[in-house]
């Protein structure tokens, strides 16, 4: 299903996607683009769409599946005005938004599908939900030499840390309930990344409200959007598993030639599981059993 621009197949969702959940794919290459929208579907999207330039291919059992809207990727701030342009045209759906070569992964998603998640996540009166991108990278760069590979995909068992999050209006006092997250490549190799880009949290799942606004730094302005936790106990997290650092840590000239290897002591296969994200710490299943 092909649509000229995304305003056209807002046009055509009006009326029909407020009570859904939308899953929206960037796509800058074709790296990983079928595992990933296949991924999102798996989880149970009511609508997968894909904001690809011209010219894009995907898999022929996917294309009735997948909604594809020409789309100007390479735009600055392209994303997050896509998601913006969603959250003012469909209030009231659920959205999650990724690059391609990410894979959303929630507690216990091998035998439940995101709608069960999020009824259970809006029971807790819960608008949003905070993921962590967490870095997957291949094992051998040899062999994968744009550091992307599903079958020897690797991540970081340690190094993660969180920072109290500062609010400039209030004399930067910490804000509450809100931390800045790092850790993985981005905490690894530092020096390669621009200082604000070096953040692994994002809220990439929540609810479309009425002036609610996806922020660069993929916060929302709505404070309590931003909120890992409620006031009397911790809620459900999830992850965004994501190659996105290390293809570009292994594209840019200068840092490609500086890194023979992602792979250090606490480098661990990853296992495409929930329970191992779980058992890591890198998302919380909180009171959902």
């Amino acid at each position: 299903m092909r649509h000229s621009s995304l305003s056209s197949f807002l046009d055509r969702q009006q009326g029909s996607a407020g009570d859904g959940l939308l899953s929206l794919v960037l796509a800058e290459d074709d790296v990983e683009l079928t595992s990933t929208l296949a991924h999102q579907l798996k989880c149970g999207f009511r609508h997968v769409v894909l904001l690809a330039p011209d010219g894009v291919q995907i898999a022929a059992e996917l294309e009735e599946k997948v909604h594809i809207v020409r789309h100007d990727v390479f735009a600055e701030g392209a994303l997050v005005a896509a998601v913006n342009q969603v959250i003012a045209a469909l209030p009231g759906t659920w959205l999650h938004y990724c690059h391609n070569a990410e894979y959303l992964f929630f507690p216990f998603c091998e035998t439940r599908t995101v709608r069960e998640m999020l009824a259970f996540h809006a029971e807790e009166r819960r608008d949003a939900m905070l993921t962590y991108v967490v870095d997957l990278y291949a094992g051998d760069l040899g062999a994968a030499p744009n550091a992307v590979s599903i079958t020897d995909a690797w991540l970081d068992r340690s190094g993660y840390y969180a920072l109290a999050r500062q609010d400039p209006g209030n004399e930067w006092q910490p804000k509450e309930r809100q931390l800045d997250f790092f850790g993985g490549l981005r905490w690894r190799f530092e020096e390669h990344i621009p200082f604000g880009k070096r953040r692994i949290d994002r809220i990439s799942l929540f609810k479309a409200k009425p002036g609610v606004m996806l922020l660069p730094d993929f916060t929302l302005s709505e404070p309590e959007m931003n909120t890992y936790s409620c006031q009397w106990h911790h809620n459900l997290t999830a992850a965004v598993c994501s190659f996105r650092t290390a293809k570009a840590l292994r594209t840019n000239p200068g840092s490609r030639h500086a890194i023979p290897t992602f792979r250090w002591p606490n480098s661990v296969p990853f296992t495409w599981q929930s329970q191992q994200l779980m058992d890591l710490g890198l998302m919380e299943p909180g009171q959902w059993f």
